[in-house]
């Protein structure tokens, strides 16, 4: 199978490109060219792997099925030539990427132009959800967590923290009044994030006692940074990551609210990655890059 290695190579990234000309333009060859490699790879399996038609490309059954074998080779393959040479060869390749909008919108994209001009072979695919899903399925290479980890034979590595504050905007406050103690926020608009334990409950410490109130409002969102523009709009009181509202608290656009008695409940970060990928150079780049980088100012 490691004689088809051009031609799996071609085939992985075909379904990651969407296209045999974006895959012929990024490796040199002619768009018939890269078709003539996935055929010979399906006359060498003796099955379909793509569905071919003039709008678009996908992957048939089987070719559903052999997909992550392909990936898998291909990571061997990788591998074994880091440990021949030392890894002093240059990263290239592809990495997909899942995190959170707050992360993506504040400290991702900052940052990826740098990451870009200095591994120039290396490809970037970046889902941004505010929903949790699952790394493996979704064959994500990094998946960037907010919060404390469940056991689940991922590698966690650690990115830095970040700490919760809650801020509303000027005008809210004109309108409103400025919560004076934590149970003052049950008259208040509170803007949530959907889908996450706890949300609603924000935690404070009061005459020397640690206490909780679940607040509630008229919007609740799976996004982290719709919820910013609500609150900077004037809309509610929002919780949310302290690098999320660093520009609009600077900027005056948000003010923190309850700073004596709120508990900012200081929060990992962490990059999870399967077990053996973060051996990859390509991988093992963008983690140094993005520890570099994000450790010291989180």
């Amino acid at each position: 199978m490691f004689e088809l290695a051009p031609e799996i190579d071609a085939f992985v990234r075909v379904v990651e490109r969407g296209s045999f000309a974006a895959v012929a333009t990024e490796k040199g060859y002619t768009a018939s060219g890269v078709s003539r490699m996935i055929s010979r790879l399906e006359n060498s399996l003796g099955a379909k792997l793509l569905f071919r038609s003039t709008r678009k490309l996908s992957l048939t059954p089987e070719g559903e099925a052999f997909l992550p074998h392909a990936q898998r080779i291909l990571e061997a393959i990788e591998l074994a030539g880091a440990e021949l040479s030392n890894s002093t060869g240059s990263p290239r390749g592809h990495i997909r990427i899942n995190c959170g909008t707050a992360f993506a919108n504040h400290k991702l994209a900052p940052i990826l132009p740098e990451f870009a001009k200095t591994h120039p072979n290396v490809s970037l695919d970046v889902a941004v959800t505010d929903q949790r899903v699952d790394p493996v399925s979704s064959q994500a290479d990094v998946t960037i967590r907010v919060g404390d980890l469940v056991d689940s034979g991922l590698v966690a590595i650690p990115l830095g923290h970040v700490a919760r504050i809650i801020a509303a905007s000027p005008d809210y406050i004109s309108m409103r009044g400025m919560p004076r103690e934590a149970s003052d926020l049950l008259n208040h608009n509170c803007l949530l994030l959907r889908g996450f334990p706890n949300q609603a409950s924000w935690p404070f410490v009061e005459n020397g006692k640690h206490i909780k109130v679940t607040v509630a409002g008229t919007i609740t969102s799976d996004s982290a940074e719709t919820l910013l523009c609500a609150a900077v709009a004037g809309t509610g009181i929002i919780r949310l990551g302290d690098f999320l509202g660093a520009e609009a608290l600077a900027s005056c656009q948000l003010c923190s609210i309850l700073t004596d008695t709120h508990i900012r409940s200081e929060q990992p970060i962490n990059a999870l990655v399967q077990p053996g990928r973060q051996s990859l150079p390509r991988v093992r780049a963008l983690l140094d890059f993005l520890k570099s980088k994000i450790e010291t100012c989180c």
